[in-house]
Parts: C-alpha cells; structure tokens; sequence
C-alpha cells in the first residue's frame, strides 16, 4: 500500500478476484471526511469485518444500524471525564505493580519484553475496570486468570476465536452472580448491568451484554498496549525528546493517583502519545462500504463498493506533514495545530464512530509514562530486526527487549 499510495496518490483501486470487484482506497483528508462525517450514512463497515465479528459478536465495534445507536447510547456516559477519572486509583496501582516487577529484572540483570509486558499490563488495567475484585475471584481458580489467553496467544485466528467466545460463559455466571446478590460494583460490568435504553426503559439483553465486555476486553487493551510498545521505542530512538519528558515529569507534583485533569496538564507528554500513534496508529486501517454511490477523489464509487482508509499513510502524507518519517512531538503543540486539515489526524477515527474509549485510552498511556519516566529510562535493545506486522492492529512482528536503567 505504501508503494501504491507513492505511485497512484491520493485515490487508486485494486480489483480483488476473491470478490469480482474493485476496493477503493483514499487518502486525502477531504474524502476520509466525506466518508467518516459528512456522508457517514452511506457508508457501513466494510470487509474484513466478519473476522471481527466471530471473535467479538455484535459489540460495539461491530453492530450496526439500530442495534449500534442503541447500544452507543447507553455506554455513552460511561466514558464521560468524571467516570474515566474514578478509575485514577485502579490505573495507578496497577502501573506501579508492574513497575516493581521490572525493578526485579533490572536488580537481577535481566531484560524486560516490553511487548509482552505492555499487552499484560493494559490487560489488568481493562479487566479491573471491567470487573474490578470479580477478577481475583477469577484468577484464583486453577488455572489462573483465564483472560490471560488474550496475551498468551498472539494469533488471532479461528482457533484464537473460539477460546477466547469460550469465556462467554464465564462472563454470564459473573453476571447471574451478581444479580443475585444484587450487590452494587463501581466497573464497566455493573455500569453495562445498570444501562437502560433511552426510550423503552429496558435493560440491556444479557447477548448484548456479554459482547460488549468481549469487546471492551479486546479493544480496550490490544491497542493501548500497541501505543505503548511504539511511544517507548521511539523515546528510547530520541535522547532529546526523553530528556524534555523527563523534565516536564520532574517538575509536576508526584501523585499515586493522578486524575485524568493532571495528566493532561502534561502538555509535552501529550504531543509526544499523539506523535506515537500519528507514526504507528494501532488501528492502522478502517475499512467501509457504500451504500449508494457516491464520489471520493473526483471519481465515481459504486454502492456496495468496499472503501479502505489507511490511517497509517494519512497520517504520513508528505502534502500535509512536514518531514513526516520524523518523529517530533512538537508538531502537535497549538502553535502547529493549523498547519494541517483536520482529518490529517485520527488514530481513534472520526465522526459518530470514533473509539469511545479514546479518552481513557489517553489517560491510560499518560498515566503510564508519567509513572515509569519519573524515575527509570528505558534503552532499546536490538536482539531481532525491528519489522511492522499490519494486521488488525500495527504491531512489531518480534517483540521489542528493553533495558530499564534508573535515571
């Protein structure tokens, strides 16, 4: 697709013989408005989405129509400012239980994975929100935590699928517990329990329900995990950049739990997460489909014609980045905010389906850097050549071993 976008430009399709037809792939700001926004209602979710939707059901991320505004409509407060900040405390303490554990490995010499240690901890970090002490109940089982297989197992096959719907069904006695015990839960699961529907009153179908903790499972930690992995690569490439986050964090009051609020006082570290995900999006490309005709590029688009949008190349167009294989946090201060369109940038996509939990996602990695980076640096250790693997998320194909040195 990169060779493409340089030979073709902003717009090009491919004829795919699988489906006897062509896919459109745009790339201009202008048209992945048109599609995300402004025409939002003529497009749907496009291919690649029944692989989703095994692995997810109709969550959120994959429903569409009534059932997608219904279900939006309800979860919507729970990603409110004042909600995301309640979870201060739970995000903090989580970070600082992996922080001693890699003060463990450095003592003893080791090397941390810091691949695997950014999909473990963003996935303790979703499953308390979700089920905060339902999970020790969970983990104390044999076996252990059994949503450890979202990190144990890379692959997101059938054979992943299946395991992972498997959990359904523990899902569904945590909720039949909690019924009867009609106790009340501060997390997403008790939140999802209480939701009721803006014109009948009802609550939430318990298929629906279950679905949307799968979904917030998945897509509440793979890519969080994805962002971190990436923001810490590049510090560990840009001495500069690392030395004025640590200058921003040296100079903020040290906080157990700060709140979303304080975070986002850390003006700096903030261009440098956007900067991340501007370089490596996790949700590197979105897929739709038309449903009437329509016109992207200047050309004709035929209804039930799959459209892909790489946010990957969007968000490196030389037309409206300046140097844009380089990695400066600065081009996202205000004082640049005008240099480029709108819709230049956008790892959480856009319009009435942009990710709803893009705030807490924020939240998350700052939280995250503002912890490590008070007191620790990490270094990059090359043991396998640094390769992108483009699949549902941008993820590095090996994973990244770091050094983690007290500063």
């Amino acid at each position: 697709m990169i060779e493409l976008f340089a030979r073709h430009g902003d717009t090009y399709r491919v004829f795919v013989p699988q489906r006897g037809s062509y896919t459109y792939v745009i790339h201009h700001p202008d048209d992945v408005k048109r599609v995300l926004v402004s025409n939002h209602k003529n497009y749907t979710k496009g291919v690649g989405l029944d692989r989703v939707r095994i692995l997810l059901g109709k969550g959120i991320m994959t429903s569409e129509g009534e059932l997608w505004k219904r279900q939006r409509y309800m979860m919507q407060p729970f990603f409110h400012r004042r909600v995301i900040t309640e979870f201060a405390s739970l995000i903090g303490a989580a970070n600082e239980r992996f922080i001693a554990r890699w003060e463990a490995l450095a003592a003893r010499g080791e090397l941390i994975n810091l691949t695997d240690e950014m999909s473990e901890l963003t996935l303790e970090i979703v499953l308390r929100s979700i089920f905060s002490s339902d999970l020790d109940r969970l983990s104390a089982q044999p076996g252990g935590n059994p949503f450890e297989v979202v990190t144990k197992e890379s692959g997101r096959n059938l054979q992943f699928a299946y395991k992972f719907r498997s959990l359904t069904k523990l899902v569904a006695e945590l909720i039949a517990r909690r019924r009867g015990e009609g106790r009340e839960h501060f997390d997403y699961l008790g939140m999802l329990m209480q939701a009721r529907d803006k014109d009948s009153g009802d609550a939430m179908p318990e298929r629906e329900l279950i679905d949307e903790v799968m979904t917030l499972i998945v897509a509440g930690h793979e890519t969080t995990a994805s962002g971190l992995n990436w923001t810490w690569y590049l510090l560990s490439q840009h001495p500069q950049v690392l030395a004025r986050l640590h200058a921003e964090i040296d100079a903020a009051p040290e906080i157990a739990a700060p709140s979303l609020a304080q975070m986002e006082e850390l003006s700096y570290a903030q261009q440098v997460v956007n900067e991340a995900l501007r370089l490596y999006p996790p949700g590197w490309l979105l897929s739709r489909r038309t449903l009437e005709p329509d016109v992207l590029g200047g050309y004709p688009v035929p209804a039930n014609t799959n459209v892909l949008l790489p946010l990957y190349l969007l968000h490196r167009h030389p037309r409206f980045w300046s140097e844009p294989e380089s990695f400066r946090p600065e081009r996202f201060d205000s004082e640049h905010e005008a240099e480029r369109p709108r819709f230049a940038y956008m790892p959480f996509a856009a319009g009435p389906r942009h990710c709803i939990g893009e705030t807490f996602a924020l939240y998350e990695m700052l939280v995250h850097l503002y912890k490590l980076a008070r007191h620790y640096r990490l270094s990059y250790v090359p043991e396998q050549p640094l390769e992108l693997e483009a699949q549902i998320n941008l993820r590095t194909r090996y994973p990244l071993r770091m050094r983690l040195e007290r500063r």
